[in-house]
């Protein structure tokens, strides 16, 4: 690519918004030019409004120091320089969709990691390996905003990145009921230990809203457009526990199946193994080489050695074995903030640029 896309970062001295910074320095199709915020921090170089609250172990790219924040709720400004955004604020569902929307009709194409439009029947929720086809219903959402070139995308929720991909590479066998517990570090709910002392040395056996999220985005995400819809699917019927546990970084699940067609453990293994998507057909930037990577070892994957395979892209899986009630059990894991989040959104981004979605304004 001869020329980068200008990316803007709307939300972008929040967690999810600094590793977006992280992710984008020196990326090779994407270069951040414009960063916003609340209006506390507008006016204030980047270095300025994060230097204390800087919450990743990388130093703040040389890139971004000296970009002066904007005022998010100032969107024409904002959208005037950039060819789209990524969106990451920390609001109320409502005003998140608004300000969503409002840039989506400056005919910028806004990429977001927040769950305020996952349900929207015409907002495409992706994972880009899975269910690249529901791009297609952006069409409808153009029209229905009022805009040739503006709209939304969004990635969905952390937690079902460590166990949605081990099913969908089953998807041949009907996997008709599954049981998931995940194990969810403490980045998920933008902290890290200093700013949740509690948090060490304990469990906590609730996280608000995550059950219902992990139970019904599957669904969404295997569904179907129909009509400049996305219909969700009626099976697999899933149900959830989620735990937050002293980790900094990794999701983890224990996944119990059953299937309509059970395949054998070989046939499990094979289709993990050969396993590929769009973004490794078409060799994105953050794409993983290998989506999904199965562990022989009996204590694998685990959170500490594993999340960050693949550059923190990629999904493990281990401990696949035969059940007594269900037909199979495993373990899943996926980086939270970097496949789960971020860098997620990235990828979905590099989908969109490659498909034509995104284009230079």
């Amino acid at each position: 690519m001869s020329q980068k896309l200008k990316v803007g970062i709307v939300g972008g001295t929040g967690m999810v918004g600094q590793r977006f910074v992280q992710l984008l320095d020196q990326h090779p199709w994407f270069e951040v030019t414009a960063i916003a915020a609340s209006a506390g921090s507008a006016g204030k170089t980047y270095v300025e409004s994060v230097q204390n609250r800087w919450k990743l172990d990388t130093p703040i790219p040389e890139a971004v120091k000296n970009i002066v924040v904007q005022d998010a709720s100032k969107v024409e400004e904002v959208a005037s320089g950039v060819d789209f955004v990524f969106c990451a604020v920390d609001m109320p569902k409502k005003e998140i969709q608004a300000l969503e929307e409002a840039y989506a009709k400056t005919g910028t194409p806004v990429v977001s990691n927040n769950s305020a439009h996952r349900w929207t029947p015409d907002v495409p929720m992706v994972i880009p390996e899975i269910n690249p086809d529901h791009l297609e219903v952006i069409e409808a959402q153009r029209k229905r905003l009022g805009t040739t070139t503006g709209f939304i995308a969004v990635k969905p929720n952390c937690s079902i990145q460590s166990y949605v991909p081990a099913l969908h590479a089953l998807r041949e066998f009907n996997p008709t009921t599954v049981v998931a517990s995940t194990y969810q570090a403490i980045s998920g709910a933008g902290k890290n230990f200093t700013d949740w002392p509690d948090m060490l040395d304990n469990v906590i056996p609730y996280i608000g809203g995550e059950e219902e999220k992990s139970e019904q985005e599957p669904l969404r995400i295997w569904g179907s457009v129909e009509n400049g819809e996305v219909v969700k699917a009626s099976s697999p019927h899933i149900t959830t526990q989620c735990i937050r546990v002293p980790v900094t970084d990794g999701h983890l699940a224990t996944v119990f199946v059953k299937f309509d067609n059970k395949p054998s453990k070989e046939d499990i293994l094979a289709r993990w193994s050969e396993f590929q998507g769009r973004p490794q057909e078409l060799g994105l930037p953050s794409a993983p080489k290998q989506f999904i990577t199965y562990f022989e070892e009996e204590n694998r994957p685990q959170t500490k050695l594993d999340r960050d395979i693949e550059k923190g892209m990629g999904v493990s899986v281990g401990r696949l074995r035969e059940d007594s009630l269900y037909d199979f059990k495993f373990v899943g894991l996926s980086h939270n903030t970097l496949r789960g989040a971020a860098g997620g959104a990235v990828l979905i981004a590099e989908l969109l640029k490659a498909e034509g979605y995104i284009q230079a304004k």
